[in-house]
């Protein structure tokens, strides 16, 4: 375990920088057992800065495990009203959410894909209107980690349990811009200046096609939305309150064509999805939609993700980070997406963030269809940036400019 009074440090970071808690605001923070240490230091630190009430959303990665393997389908599809209520109780009162993440890499081997899928596909239809608000931006939300012995000891499978958890705890901290010498939030402004200087660059731009390549065998045409924005660090609510929803963050990323992209993409890292590892895999799209796909591990979870619905097989975000990054650097694979993919350039398969194009926060979701932005109730990122990706963009004009040599930004 680090040292409490940089977790103290962490936990004010994640309230005040990342979901930035105002006075009198209702707090939601998401936990599992696993990361309870944390957790009480996060709610403890949200009622200093003022927080009129702090709920804590307690779930066990275990308990869900024996669900999937002991509940029938049926049963697994059941969403209590009560939970539907408590989510729109959050809305109401105008909550916040800081989610911590711990997972359990490979703990849902071998249960059956059709009750996950059925399962997952039933929560997020009763609870559209729970992430309409929350990919609308209507209110703050952050996603941060903790460790715990299992995940720790597949990062670092050489140290023995409690060496991985504190090396983890090392890694997550540093990742964060969180050390025992440093003010983190100082840090984060300085980060989020620099990363809001790269929105820019990339907007004043105004790309309308990217095309990634490299030597693994990506070669992958990606048109952008009309009037697309390109966002990265620090956001602003639709109520004006200026949060970080992911500590820690690198990338800039913005809105693809639903059916804009062509060609075929590698993964470069491991996904973690619904606690199972998909491993090795290439997807190839036509038209916006993946027509092929292949993975040398878990192929089945991989196929379960595409057929969730109709917009799992379309793009709704595309990202860019430099393989001369923060957490590429420490050359740790952290087997967590929150991490991994501020590692590497990635996509997301499904739902488009609204704010990537211009006025899409207050669109209606056909307004955003017509805009060509993908609609899911998934949204999931895979990595494939490498060392020696390259990226041409391609303006209106029909110019070419170069914005990756050899894995890094070049302009």
């Amino acid at each position: 375990m680090a040292k409490i009074e940089v977790l103290e440090k962490y936990a004010k970071h994640v309230v005040e920088v990342g979901a930035n808690v105002q006075k009198g605001q209702f707090v939601s923070v998401s936990s599992s057992t696993e990361t309870k240490e944390i957790a009480r230091l996060i709610v403890k630190a949200a009622y200093n800065a003022g927080a009129k009430r702090v709920e804590v959303q307690w779930s066990d990665n275990y308990v869900a495990r024996s669900s999937y393997d002991s509940m029938s389908i049926e049963a697994l599809e059941e969403i209590p009203e009560w939970s539907i209520e408590k989510a729109k109780y959050f809305i109401k009162e105008n909550g916040c959410i800081i989610n911590i993440t711990s997972p359990i890499p490979g703990l849902n081997a071998g249960v059956d894909p059709k009750k996950m899928q059925a399962s997952g596909v039933a929560r997020m239809r009763a609870f559209k209107f729970y992430q309409d608000h929350m990919m609308g931006n209507h209110a703050q939300w952050t996603v941060v980690a903790a460790p715990n012995s299992v995940w720790a000891k597949k990062v670092f499978p050489d140290l023995n349990e409690g060496e991985a958890i504190e090396a983890l705890w090392d890694a997550i901290l540093q990742a964060s811009r969180v050390t025992e010498t440093n003010d983190p939030i100082e840090e984060w402004a300085k980060h989020n200046k620099s990363m809001l200087a790269h929105n820019k660059v990339l907007n004043d731009y105004n790309f309308d096609t990217l095309h990634f390549t490299n030597s693994l065998g990506t070669d992958l045409h990606v048109k952008l939305v009309e009037n697309h924005i390109w966002a990265g660090g620090g956001e602003d609510s639709s109520k004006g309150v200026y949060f970080n929803p992911n500590i820690p963050t690198e990338e800039n990323f913005t809105m693809p064509h639903k059916y804009g992209v062509n060609g075929k993409v590698v993964s470069t890292k491991p996904l973690n999805y619904q606690g199972n590892l998909i491993e090795d895999f290439w997807l190839e799209f036509k038209d916006g939609k993946v027509v092929d796909f292949d993975a040398g591990k878990n192929k089945e979870t991989l196929n379960s993700l595409l057929e969730t619905d109709e917009g799992s097989k379309y793009l709704g975000e595309v990202a860019l980070i430099s393989y001369d990054s923060p957490i590429s650097n420490s050359g740790i694979l952290f087997l967590n997406t929150l991490f991994d993919e501020n590692a590497s350039c990635h996509l997301a398969l499904g739902r488009a963030y609204p704010m990537n194009v211009v006025g899409g926060t207050t669109m209606t979701e056909e307004e955003l269809k017509k805009a060509n932005s993908n609609q899911s109730m998934v949204h999931v990122d895979f990595m494939f940036g490498n060392e020696d990706m390259q990226i041409e963009g391609t303006l209106k004009d029909g110019k070419k400019v170069t914005i990756f040599k050899d894995g890094d930004f070049v302009i």
